[in-house]
């Protein structure tokens, strides 16, 4: 069964409806989770106390998904060189 990696991040950021952050130099690393529950709670945790703050936004990234997709980058130039 693969590892599946979870990254939970956020900041402030420029407009509310984007998700460009502020200050990339401030970004908050809340930690990398090995499910998505005790991602899921440590997100919600942050975001609920920022609440107050309509520029803050907490994310959570699939990190297992961006390693596959490299996995199979790889595959696919190793397949194009033969």
């Amino acid at each position: 069964m693969a590892q599946r990696l979870h990254l939970v991040f956020g900041g402030e950021l420029v407009d509310p409806q984007k998700s460009a952050f502020r200050d990339v130099s401030a970004i908050d690393i809340v930690g990398i989770y090995p499910d998505y529950a005790s991602a899921y709670a440590a997100w919600k945790g942050k975001a609920q106390a920022t609440v107050d703050n309509a520029h803050m936004r907490y994310f959570i990234a699939h990190l297992h998904r961006l390693r596959d997709e490299e996995k199979r980058d790889s595959a696919e130039v190793s397949a194009l060189e033969n």
